[in-house]
């Protein structure tokens, strides 16, 4: 919804169905979560932690701070509020820009006005909404006016500023993390609502499965939970004034209303920012953990939310090798099959296919011998450790190879019982180097003597010790 569409209520202080519904028709107004948006410092809800006595938002909120902020946090926690209350409790004139729709001449623009404002006098609040999406060129267009206080930057950002925002503006700013409101703050948000002639005027009332319902869709977003509640309100008191009825007290919202209202709750998901981040990595760890219930869930939280199952699906022929490796071979050629249906079959069939590797991995036994048999190797190419290729395993095909003695002596494995001789194949100053070390799990407990008696036999004519 935009500020400027119809709304539920004309008149904030009706108390009827039937008054509330009649002043609907009659003129549009604000939506529910933009009337009831907090309008001072006593009607913030949460964020508890950053409004404590001398806390840096505090301070700006009660005009007596003077640094620019970005402000980061899930949607609905409350980061255009604050940057309003900053506004006004700092005398200045408060500008709004969108990354969205402003580019580098529009912020110019609001720059050059408040540069004059600042010497009449006038302090000018740039508040910038979803700044990650600003680019490099239209964030580094604020970095003068921001460091020389021609601004004071508000900035919000549903992601991360430390990858989503350029270092210097980060270094110039206090970076305020919100968290997502509580059950017991969204319950706040909602009674205020139903109660404040701003709001709903207590046309309504919840029960207690009605609330409960709400809340669990909103979770932890004040905006989201209004919305809600305005979308249910608005379809009882319709109802209740096609019925006529004379009574005046508060129309009653039950958890059917609720769920006739909204289909379900939006799962919190940014295919570009934090969320697909945050979840992709608490899926692999949950695979990691042997959690497979857990795994199933972050899943079903990307699938639904509809990120790209081709990058969930390259995670897990990842995961296979990284965590589960030759502990059980097998995993990664599940996670490889379920990647081919994604190719070839597509949603949402697809989705059996990546929720059976998921089980596959996360029951796997696992191992990071893989890892670590690369990490291991490869920091010794990077310390130097490599010497020259035998001369009996060098390229023998071409005239005049046998002269320099290259592929002299090499003796064919597969010729002799077992297919393992004793012959050198790493280079000098690597000879006895272990780097795969098979553990105790699944496979590998089968795995582990079979490399021991292979590097037996293969070693046995260098004298090679274990080395670890």
């Amino acid at each position: 919804m935009n500020d400027d569409g119809p709304g539920l209520f004309a008149d904030p202080t009706a108390s009827s169905a039937e008054e509330v519904s009649s002043s609907h028709a009659a003129a549009p107004v604000k939506p529910l979560a933009v009337r009831m948006r907090p309008e001072s410092l006593d009607e913030i809800v949460g964020q508890q932690h950053l409004l404590a006595e001398r806390a840096p938002l505090r301070r700006l909120i009660d005009g007596t701070g003077a640094s620019s902020v970005l402000l980061y946090g899930p949607p609905g926690t409350g980061k255009t509020t604050m940057a309003s209350l900053i506004s006004r409790h700092t005398g200045g004139r408060f500008e709004a820009l969108s990354a969205l729709s402003a580019g580098v001449k529009e912020v110019r623009a609001v720059i050059d006005t408040a540069r004059r404002r600042l010497a009449q006098g006038r302090q000018t609040v740039l508040f910038i909404d979803e700044v990650h999406r600003f680019s490099k060129t239209q964030q580094d267009a604020l970095l003068d006016a921001v460091e020389n206080r021609i601004v004071l930057l508000v900035a919000a950002t549903t992601e991360n500023p430390s990858f989503s925002v350029v270092a210097p503006l980060l270094s110039r700013s206090l970076v305020l993390q919100l968290q997502p409101l509580t059950d017991d703050d969204v319950t706040t948000v909602l009674r205020r609502a139903i109660e404040s002639p701003r709001g709903l005027a207590g046309a309504v009332e919840l029960s207690a499965e009605a609330l409960e319902h709400l809340i669990a869709v909103a979770d932890g977003d004040a905006r989201r939970a209004l919305t809600a509640l305005e979308a249910t309100a608005d379809g009882v008191l319709r109802d209740a004034a096609a019925a006529a009825t004379d009574d005046d007290a508060p129309v009653r919202i039950e958890v059917a209303d609720v769920e006739a209202a909204i289909d379900r709750a939006a799962v919190r998901y940014d295919r570009d920012g934090d969320q697909h981040y945050d979840v992709i990595s608490a899926f692999i760890k949950s695979i990691r953990g042997s959690d497979v219930d857990a795994a199933l869930h972050y899943l079903a939280r990307m699938i639904t939310a509809g990120e790209d199952p081709r990058f969930i699906a390259r995670r897990l022929m990842v995961h296979a090798s990284e965590d589960i490796g030759m502990a059980d071979p097998t995993a990664l050629q599940s996670a490889v099959a379920a990647a081919q249906v994604v190719q070839l079959v597509g949603m949402p069939e697809a989705r059996l296919a990546l929720t059976q590797a998921t089980i596959h991995l996360a029951t796997a036994p696992k191992s990071a011998g893989v890892v670590q048999a690369m990490s291991e190797s490869m920091a010794d190419i990077a310390s130097g450790r490599i010497g020259q290729v035998p001369t009996h395993l060098r390229d023998g095909h071409y005239a005049g190879a046998q002269k320099l003695g290259n592929a002299v002596g090499y003796v064919y494995p597969l010729d002799h019982p077992g297919g393992v001789v004793p012959q050198q194949y790493p280079p000098d100053p690597l000879v006895g180097r272990d780097y795969y070390r098979p553990s105790d799990h699944g496979f590998e407990r089968e795995l582990g003597p079979r490399v021991a008696r292979l590097r037996s036999i293969v070693r046995r004519i260098t004298g090679g010790s274990r080395k670890r």
